[in-house]
């Protein structure tokens, strides 16, 4: 990698060796970034994907220029792992669960930002260096019977509004885990700004913005980590250091990387960000082992709250590639609520402790359903959970800490996606779940819950995307939602998700 650096550096500075040369646009940087807008517009033959998408962020889709008449005759990237069992596009990821997986080949997706920088005077060696950088921006809009609020569910919080969800700039290097004959080093640094902040917020983590001043939009540094790939631990090992996304979860906090626009509730109150080391071993196609040491439930090792926290999990995918099942203890330590002051007033922080499994299933090229479900409980929790000490809004959140719920508090549900393949740029959704909330201590309203909703993807090619849905999400025991005034809610609305 390192000379790959220095390589770019030698061209970028016009030092070139002798008998080489430097092929440079001489139409420019934001020349090159219209056209490679206006390519993907323009109506072009259907590509064959790789499949390679997977839930790291960003599908893996085309070998080749997706815009290159010889696209559908590149052959797949060579793999270790099993072959990708879902088609991606139109599929969010082509893989199973699981994260990060050993044996699958670095992403060949190239978007406008990045054929833009490839056809500069630094083009060849940057594509060298397998640094990239990509993102996209993510807007919604919904109905709601909700006057207030749509919480608690999510990302759709605030009813009857359309919002800037997320706008998402990521740089980093994949690691190359197919081959096997010496170490690689890779990294991730993803930043986001929008609504959705806040539900990718972790103590320490630039968390004031929600914390102490419960901000409708705001930034954070959601993925921030070093990956090191060792080959010859069982058959590959990658280390990661930093701040993760949580594991094993059917959805994910980034936009393109989800079947729908909202969240379940399942997947709204678990943990969303690790910050420590953790080590993932391939033992064979079918099995993969992994192991971690963080700060706790989404808290930075030098927030007020952290807490030494242990994580392990095993993903068995079946010779024949069409199940899977993921397990994980993600949060094992003492399970207690961790409290503290923060700017004088009493605070603290969520410390739950959970069990989560998923179970995937390919009917056939048509239909695959996924199931997840988990077992959640903390002591001496409070109502509500994690506070924010900020002022109360109309939308949620703010007002301090909540009330303290002796003795252990449980949380537990299950929820399910089926998708229907309908085209090479289109599949429908079916979510449902039930959800209990025995305490209230992550929603903040005791009960049972049910949520049920049916969505429609459309990609107009690899870098627009349209998402319209339509949702009932109901607490059978108390009034819970639009600030517990009702006990459900009918949600419609669409996102939009654009990529660069």
């Amino acid at each position: 990698m390192l000379s790959h650096l220095l390589i770019s550096l030698t061209v970028c500075t016009g030092q070139v060796a002798p008998g080489e040369s430097v092929v440079r646009d001489e139409g420019g940087f934001f020349h090159r970034l219209v056209k490679a807008y206006c390519d993907e517009i323009k109506p072009k033959e259907e590509k064959k994907s790789n499949g390679n998408g997977d839930r790291d962020g960003g599908d893996k889709t085309g070998d080749v220029d997706k815009n290159s008449d010889q696209a559908d005759q590149a052959p797949e990237a060579p793999r270790r792992a099993l072959p990708a069992p879902l088609a991606s596009p139109p599929m969010p990821s082509g893989e199973w669960q699981g994260y990060p997986l050993v044996g699958v080949p670095p992403s060949d997706s190239v978007y406008p930002l990045m054929k833009a920088i490839y056809g500069g005077p630094c083009g060849d060696a940057i594509k060298d260096s397998r640094i990239k950088a990509y993102g996209w921006f993510n807007a919604s809009g919904n109905w709601s019977t909700a006057r207030n609020s749509n919480m608690p569910d999510s990302y759709w919080i605030v009813p009857n509004r359309m919002l800037f969800d997320q706008g998402v700039f990521r740089l980093e290097r994949e690691v190359d885990s197919v081959q096997t004959d010496h170490i690689d080093i890779g990294f991730r640094s993803t930043a986001l700004f929008g609504t959705d902040y806040r539900y990718m917020t972790a103590g320490g983590w630039f968390s004031d913005q929600l914390l102490v001043h419960n901000r409708l939009y705001g930034a954070d540094p959601t993925e921030q980590y070093l990956d090191v790939y060792v080959p010859w631990v069982a058959q590959g090992l990658i280390v990661r250091v930093g701040r993760w996304i949580a594991c094993p979860d059917i959805e994910t906090q980034f936009a393109p990387d989800n079947y729908m626009g909202t969240h379940s509730l399942l997947f709204t109150f678990d943990t969303y960000t690790q910050t420590g080391v953790m080590a993932t071993a391939m033992l064979n196609q079918q099995w993969t082992v992994q192991a971690a040491i963080h700060a706790g439930t989404d808290m930075a090792p030098w927030y007020a709250g952290a807490i030494p926290t242990g994580m392990f999990g095993v993903r068995w995918v079946s010779k024949e590639n069409n199940d899977s099942i993921y397990v994980v203890a993600n949060d094992i330590n003492n399970a207690r609520f961790r409290r503290f002051n923060v700017n004088g007033q009493p605070a603290g922080h969520d410390n739950f402790n959970y069990v989560v499994g998923t179970w995937q299933h390919k009917f056939n090229d048509i239909v695959h359903t996924k199931t997840e479900g988990y077992f959640m409980w903390q002591r001496d929790a409070v109502l509500g959970g994690t506070p924010s000490i900020g002022p109360v809004q109309s939308f949620g959140g703010g007002g301090g800490i909540g009330k303290e719920i002796p003795g252990t508090s449980l949380t537990y549900g299950v929820v399910n996606y089926t998708m229907f393949h309908l085209s090479k740029k289109s599949f429908i959704t079916f979510r449902n779940e039930w959800w209990r909330d025995e305490d209230g201590e992550r929603s903040g309203f005791p009960g049972t819950y049910t949520s049920h909703a049916i969505g429609f993807t459309y990609n107009f090619n690899s870098l627009f995307q349209v998402r319209p849905e339509i949702g009932y999400y109901r607490n059978w025991t108390n009034p819970a939602f639009d600030l517990g005034t009702k006990n459900g809610i009918w949600l419609y609305g669409l996102d939009v998700t654009l990529r660069f």
